[in-house]
C-alpha cells in the first residue's frame, strides 16, 4: 500500500504468505455468509445501519479474491513476479483505491451512526433518508472510484513497474507535492482520525445517556448499532491506526531510517483490516451469530407444537353430534 514494499528482509515473505493464507480462506467464506444474510434477510437488508456494512463487505470480497491471491503468488515465488503495466495498474487501483474507499466510507459511517442513534428523526422520511443517508454514501463512492481511476489509469505522467514489490506500480503522481499532501492528509490520515474520534465520542455519549432513566428504553433500541460500530472501529484502531500514525510522523519530518522497521510492520498489519472485517461483522450481529451456531451444531429448525380445540355442534332435530377439529396456530 505504499513505497515500503521493497523492504522484505524485516518481515520474511514466507511469514506473510502463511499468515495471509490461513486467514484468507475463512475470511472469504465469512464475507459470502454475511453478504448472503444481509441481502436475503428482509429486516437486515432494510436496516439503515447495515447499508454501509454491505458496501464495505463487497469491497472486502473484491480485494480478497484479487489482490490477496496475487500477493500469495508473489510471496510464493520469492518476491519476484514479472507483471505487465496493465496488471500493475489494476492491482494498484484495487489495492490502494479500495483500501482508501473503505476507510473513507467507514469514517462517514462513524459519523452517521451518531445520527441514527441520537437523531433518528433526521432520517424519519424518505426525503430525509435520501439526503442524509443514501446521497453521502453514493457521493463518497463515486469520488473515490473516479479519483483513483484517474490516478492509476489516466495519469498525467508515466508510471513505472516494480518487479520486486508486491504492489508493483510506482505511482509517479506522488512526485507532485500538492497531490502527495492531499492524498496523504485527506485520504489516509483524516479518515482514520475521524473513525477514532467519532467512536470515542459515541462511546462517551452512550455512557452518559445510559445513566439517564428515561433514556434506557432508547438505549436498548440502538444497542446493536452502537456495538456494531465500536467493534469495527476497534479493528481499525488495532490494525490501521498505527500505519496512520507513522504516515503522520513522516509527514511531520521524521526520517525514514528512524522508524523503518515499525512502518513495515504497520503496513503489514493494515492489510489485516480487510481480512478480519467479515469476522467482526458476524460477531457484532447477534442474528448472524445465532445462524452460525445453528449451522455448526447442525440443529434443525425447531418445530412448534400447537394445541388443538374441538367445536361440538349438536343438531336437535336429527340428534346428530359433529365434532369439528380446529388447529390453533
Amino acid at each position: 500500500m505504499s513505497s515500503f514494499n521493497n523492504d522484505m528482509n524485516v518481515l520474511h515473505s514466507s511469514i506473510k504468505f502463511w499468515i495471509y493464507l490461513v486467514i484468507l480462506v475463512p475470511s472469504i467464506i465469512c464475507s459470502l455468509f454475511v453478504l448472503y444474510y444481509l441481502l436475503l434477510d428482509k429486516n437486515l437488508r432494510r436496516g439503515l445501519n447495515n447499508h454501509t456494512i454491505i458496501v464495505l463487505i463487497f469491497i472486502c470480497l473484491i480485494c480478497q479474491v484479487t489482490i490477496y491471491p496475487w500477493m500469495l503468488y508473489f510471496y510464493k515465488n520469492g518476491n519476484h513476479w514479472h507483471r505487465t503495466l496493465t496488471l500493475c495498474r489494476i492491482w494498484g487501483f484495487i489495492d490502494w483505491g479500495f483500501y482508501i474507499t473503505q476507510a473513507i466510507i467507514f469514517a462517514w459511517t462513524s459519523i452517521e451512526r451518531h445520527i441514527l442513534i441520537f437523531h433518528d428523526l433526521w432520517v424519519a422520511t424518505r426525503k430525509k433518508r435520501f439526503f442524509i443517508h443514501y446521497l453521502p454514501l453514493i457521493l463518497l463512492m463515486l469520488y473515490c472510484l473516479m479519483f483513483y481511476s484517474l490516478v492509476y489509469f489516466f495519469p498525467f505522467c508515466k508510471h513505472a513497474v516494480l518487479y520486486n514489490a508486491a504492489l508493483c506500480i510506482d505511482n509517479c503522481l506522488y512526485d507532485n507535492y500538492a497531490f502527495y499532501i492531499w492524498e496523504t492528509i485527506v485520504h489516509q490520515i483524516l479518515p482514520n482520525l475521524m473513525i477514532v474520534i467519532a467512536s470515542i465520542a459515541l462511546l462517551s455519549r452512550i455512557l452518559r445517556q445510559k445513566h439517564r432513566v428515561h433514556q434506557r428504553i432508547q438505549w436498548r433500541k440502538h444497542r446493536k448499532m452502537a456495538i456494531q460500530l465500536l467493534s469495527i472501529s476497534f479493528l481499525y484502531l488495532i490494525f490501521s491506526f498505527p500505519n496512520t500514525i507513522m504516515i503522520l510522523m513522516y509527514l511531520c519530518g521524521l526520517t525514514y531510517n528512524i522508524g523503518r522497521n515499525v512502518k513495515i510492520y504497520a503496513e503489514f498489519f493494515s492489510y489485516l483490516v480487510i481480512l478480519f472485517f467479515p469476522f467482526v461483522c458476524i460477531l457484532s450481529l447477534p442474528e448472524l451469530r445465532k445462524k452460525i451456531k445453528r449451522i455448526l451444531l447442525l440443529r434443525p429448525t425447531a418445530t412448534s407444537v400447537y394445541p388443538k380445540t374441538f367445536t361440538i355442534r349438536c343438531n336437535i332435530n336429527t340428534q346428530h353430534i359433529s365434532i369439528l377439529e380446529n388447529k390453533v396456530q
